[in-house]
């Protein structure tokens, strides 16, 4: 029998002490929670059902890539370049302030060509031949749709479920309804490509929020030292470091059943997660055991750490070794000018790992229970920001409609889903009639960001609808009051 408490003795236990959060981390839930409690992590008391998914790696485009120039064709721009987008096509469609007050709104047609790939014949752009060779893996969804116009609003959304800052994290939500496969590395880590600038990304976006602060993402960094602090300072033996752990454990204890305050022992958890980690991370972080084969498979930009290639690398050894979800960002999609020339820069940072990732997850075996998220958090417009030119032009944001792509864990394979009208600015139903989408009402052939979160969480065994924490009165979810499974995607 399981004792409540997070592993005190029933002498120990007070019931007059029990928070709920105490109660729904240590509470008996079965065979399920017996293994949890046993590895030392915790899960919430949810409900589970069948997972396709014990994992998930994001790898989050920031900045909005073009969904015109890489995964959504449109010919008709490319025919009218350089002509005015008719204003009945963007209707009553927001504007930026960065292109509102243009004088005009000229098409701008992608410069790449475009090709079908795989058997499957998905259509994507020459910018992406790497990915265009896993199309028979991928699932495109050609119809995604945020309400949010702004970078840091957007981004915020598709992490934590909420454009205002401050909710959980979905990879803080994952740890808190799952738990964690590995108690010697972190539930959730966090890898953000080095050097590449552009849009600031904020903690908050791998945050816990209001829940435990042991599920918020773990940052790793470029470098000897991985994780800043986990080292001994000099002077300071292992031994010497477990003794003062095990002193702050006997003063935890007293100070928890004081206060009841799961902070206390969220941190302690976290110190004795370090100690552990002093010997994980130096391993799962060493790149040099990696065969030849590893590079020329993610190129040779994976020799190198931080590069986005190596934190690809990085994130299928942390998926090996249990990881529970790997958020992965890069920087650089932000494309208000010179989109050609900075697309095909990001593109090179990108493809080729990205295809590689793929590769090496479905020859181990664990592409079918790793979920890849590859996308951005919006995308662009159809007419140019600024001086267009033959063989030039800019992008702003639009989040009426852009593109992302999932592989693994149950999702169909080779298969492209939704579709956009003739200038990639409106979502189309099934029938093809331009629609104005509403996150309270479910179309087929369209998916909103909760909608996303929400299949997400299905792959992972998780009801969307259950997955909640109570905070200043109110029951909180990663999906808010919204979201639906797009059962469509789903093999």
């Amino acid at each position: 029998m399981l004792a409540f408490g997070r592993g005190r003795d029933m002498t120990e236990f007070d019931p007059l002490q029990m928070t709920r959060r105490h109660f729904l981390g240590s509470a008996s839930l079965g065979l399920g929670a017996l293994g949890l409690a046993e590895s030392g992590v915790q899960a919430a008391g949810i409900p589970r059902k069948a997972a396709k998914a014990k994992r998930v790696i994001y790898l989050f485009q920031s900045g909005g890539p073009a969904h015109i120039d890489l995964y959504d064709e449109k010919p008709l721009l490319r025919k009218e370049h350089g002509n005015q987008l008719p204003s009945s096509v963007i209707g009553r469609q927001r504007l930026t302030a960065m292109s509102g007050n243009q004088a005009s709104l000229p098409m701008a047609g992608s410069a790449f060509d475009f090709a079908d790939y795989g058997k499957s014949k998905m259509r994507m752009s020459s910018l992406l031949p790497n990915i265009g060779g896993i199309a028979d893996d991928i699932c495109l969804v050609r119809s995604m749709w945020t309400e949010a116009i702004n970078h840091d609003p957007a981004m915020t959304f598709f992490q934590t479920g909420s454009q205002i800052a401050g909710r959980p994290s979905m990879g803080a939500w994952v740890g808190y309804g799952l738990g964690s496969m590995n108690k010697d590395l972190p539930g959730f880590v966090v890898l953000v490509t080095k050097g590449q600038g552009d849009q600031p990304l904020y903690a908050r976006l791998w945050g816990s929020g209001f829940l435990d602060s042991r599920y918020q993402g773990v940052p790793f960094r470029a470098g000897k030292d991985p994780v800043l602090y986990l080292k001994n300072p000099e002077g300071v033996s292992p031994t010497s470091r477990r003794n003062v752990l095990d002193t702050l454990g006997v003063l935890q204890r007293q100070q928890s059943k004081l206060s009841s305050d799961p902070e206390v022992d969220a941190r302690l958890a976290q110190y004795e997660l370090a100690f552990r980690m002093q010997t994980s991370v130096p391993e799962v972080t060493d790149l040099s055991s990696e065969p030849a084969e590893t590079f020329e498979l993610y190129g040779e930009d994976a020799r190198t750490p931080g590069t986005f290639a190596a934190n690809c690398v990085l994130a299928r050894r942390l998926a090996e070794k249990g990881v529970r979800f790997i958020q992965l960002y890069h920087q650089g999609w932000d494309h208000h000018g010179d989109l050609p020339g900075n697309a095909r820069y990001q593109a090179k940072l990108t493809d080729k790992a990205s295809a590689a990732l793929i590769i090496d997850l479905k020859r181990r075996g664990l592409l079918d229970d790793t979920l890849v998220i590859w996308g951005g958090e919006f995308g662009r417009t159809a007419y140019s920001q600024g001086a267009i030119s033959k063989d030039n032009y800019g992008r702003d944001h639009h989040p009426r409609c852009f593109s992302l792509w999932m592989a693994g864990a149950g999702m169909k394979r080779g298969f492209s889903y939704g579709r956009t009208d003739d200038f990639g600015y409106n979502l189309l139903d099934k029938s093809g009639n331009v629609i104005t989408p509403s996150k309270d009402k479910f179309v087929p052939g369209v998916v909103h960001v909760h909608d996303l979160q929400a299949t997400i969480l299905d792959q992972l065994g998780i009801d969307h609808h259950q997955l909640t924490y109570r905070n200043q009165g109110r029951d909180y979810r990663l999906t808010d009051v919204h979201g639906h499974v797009v059962t469509d995607l789903l093999s």
